[in-house]
């Protein structure tokens, strides 16, 4: 089920990239339409204002997908059963530290 959610996801990273760039911007960018020639412009059945608006709203339905696929997949990834803490993935009981023996001194340097 994750997977088919993370291919969803990007193929809604990739339609949002492509609507966006699409878009014409306030410096002209790679935004489709404007008058070629002269007259009317555009593309005949939709005015520069309605294809605007349809890549507007075409925007807006793709990010709020986006976030939604986001939202799920974060659930999901967070729904794995992992320690809540560090401190529950310390060891139960440490290892006991004996003390050292008695010290006799020097060892005798052997040969």
């Amino acid at each position: 089920m994750q997977t088919v959610i993370l291919v969803i996801h990007l193929l809604l990273a990739l339609g949002l990239i492509a609507v966006i760039l699409v878009q014409r911007s306030e410096g002209g960018g790679l935004g489709i339409g404007g008058n070629s020639g002269g007259g009317g412009g555009g593309f005949g059945v939709m005015s520069s204002r309605g294809a605007a608006n349809l890549l507007t709203r075409t925007t807006a339905i793709l990010a709020g997908a986006f976030m939604i696929t986001s939202i799920i997949l974060a659930l999901q990834s967070n729904s794995h059963t992992k320690p809540a803490s560090i401190l529950e993935q310390a060891p139960a009981s440490a290892p006991a530290v004996t003390e050292p023996a008695e010290d006799t001194g020097p060892a005798a340097p052997t040969r």
